[in-house]
């Protein structure tokens, strides 16, 4: 790759400040450099959405006993077709709510994997590389949050809510990108008020204490890990201080809407998300486990399903009836689907062949099917749409740059969905 080479001294110098103080990675690299983000889409549009509320099925969903069931009754299994509001699209008949709002979504049913574990597959999903022990690449919550800048709320903009230690956070990036862990969601926020016995006053002053003592080891190791710690204070300071923790507060709904939503971890988590981003939070992750049906399928997967139809089909009414569901992204997401073989065990074995993943508003034209699976579902014949695709049609719905290079701390070049070309018919 040819570099410019009519860089003066004092441009050269400048550019590589800017570089290692984080100031803007992209542009404080020569023009030539920035063939960097090769393969990556070069699409942009107007945002259509503003936020994100990312449901991640934990465990490889079933694809065929939710989003795409056949007639082949051998790899059905005891699940059944159901019509939907869509003519000719039929659903799994575990999901009767989200049948009746088909009209609202955007079904891809040609999504594959290249990874078959469930740690690989998960970061795969959300992150749009392969694990690697050497680096670890962000999340889309924290691209987002970097490339679109601060919300001016106290609550930050990215949060994750439920309970998933394995997940990418901000990975390279600054950990002021990371999501804000909420584990469960009834609980609210862990310490964030005052200890008995603790006043205003007696609080600031122990805090400015503190810092007096820290400043100079915070002068002399300006560094991203010293950073991250005070940026970390700092931040759960404000917010305990903040109006804004009364959107925490799911008692604050009436209690038929949260029976509505399902009174459950991944129910009230997305009531909650919903919540959040009306007070400013863009991109609200809700994980749901227990997707792993290797044994009992048939016998666990009636009550799984049951908790996503109530609980995704009450947000998307929910956001509709609040006139969010226009800005708002809603995604539907899993590591992989599951064999159209019934084992031993009565159940299904991972499956990263083909799978489903869903999509409904911020700009997404409802009532269609992306891909189709062959009669047994076991592996996508049209339109097949890789894991960084999605990714990419995630940052393409928001109106980020696909093609803008981030750098790691070792300077590796790295875009928001890697080489992922966006699903542009599904907007409309």
């Amino acid at each position: 790759m040819k570099i410019d080479t009519d860089i003066t001294r004092r441009r050269f110098v400048n550019n590589a400040a800017k570089s290692f103080l984080g100031v803007s990675a992209l542009s404080a690299m020569p023009f030539g450099l920035r063939g960097a983000g090769e393969g990556a889409s070069h699409l942009k549009q107007e945002a259509t959405a503003k936020r994100v509320i990312y449901l991640y099925m934990n465990g490889g969903m079933s694809h065929l006993d939710t989003f795409d069931p056949k007639k082949n009754v051998e790899v059905m299994g005891e699940t059944n077709q159901i019509k939907t509001k869509v003519d000719d699209v039929f659903f799994g008949n575990h999901i009767p709510k989200l049948a009746k709002q088909a009209d609202k979504l955007a079904v891809i049913r040609s999504m594959t994997s290249t990874q078959g574990a469930h740690r690989q597959g998960e970061y795969y999903m959300r992150t749009s590389y392969t694990l690697r022990s050497s680096i670890i690449h962000p999340a889309m919550g924290a691209w987002m949050t970097r490339l679109k800048g601060d919300t001016g709320s106290d609550i930050p903009p990215n949060v994750l809510i439920g309970t998933d230690s394995r997940h990418p956070g901000a990975g390279f990036m600054e950990s002021r990108l990371a999501p804000l862990a909420i584990r469960d969601p009834e609980g609210g926020l862990s310490n964030v008020k005052m200890r008995s016995g603790i006043s205003g006053e007696r609080f600031q002053f122990h805090r400015e204490l503190s810092q007096k003592l820290d400043a100079p080891f915070v002068e002399r190791y300006n560094h991203k890990n010293v950073r991250a710690y005070t940026d970390m204070y700092e931040d759960a300071i404000r917010l305990m201080k903040s109006k804004d923790l009364a959107a925490f507060d799911l008692s604050l709904e009436k209690e038929n809407l949260r029976e509505r939503y399902g009174r459950n971890a991944f129910g009230q988590g997305c009531l909650l998300a919903r919540r959040l981003l009306e007070n400013g939070v863009r991109y609200a992750e809700v994980t749901f486990g227990g997707w792993d049906t290797h044994s009992a399928n048939f016998v666990r997967l009636p009550d799984q399903a049951k908790t996503l139809d109530d609980a995704l089909s009450a947000l998307l009414a929910d956001l509709e009836n609040k006139g969010m569901l226009e800005d708002t992204l809603v995604v539907l997401a899993t590591e992989f689907g599951r064999t159209p073989e019934i084992n031993v065990n009565e159940g299904r074995d991972h499956h990263p062949a083909s799978f489903s993943c869903v999509v409904a508003g911020g700009g997404i034209r409802g009532g269609q099917v992306l891909g189709e699976t062959n009669e047994t579902a076991s592996k996508a014949v049209t339109d097949t749409v890789k894991v960084p695709d999605l990714n990419a049609t995630i940052g393409y719905a928001l109106g980020l740059p696909l093609d803008e290079v981030v750098f790691s701390p070792s300077m590796r070049p790295f875009t928001l969905a890697d080489k992922g070309q966006p699903l542009v018919d599904l907007f409309g």
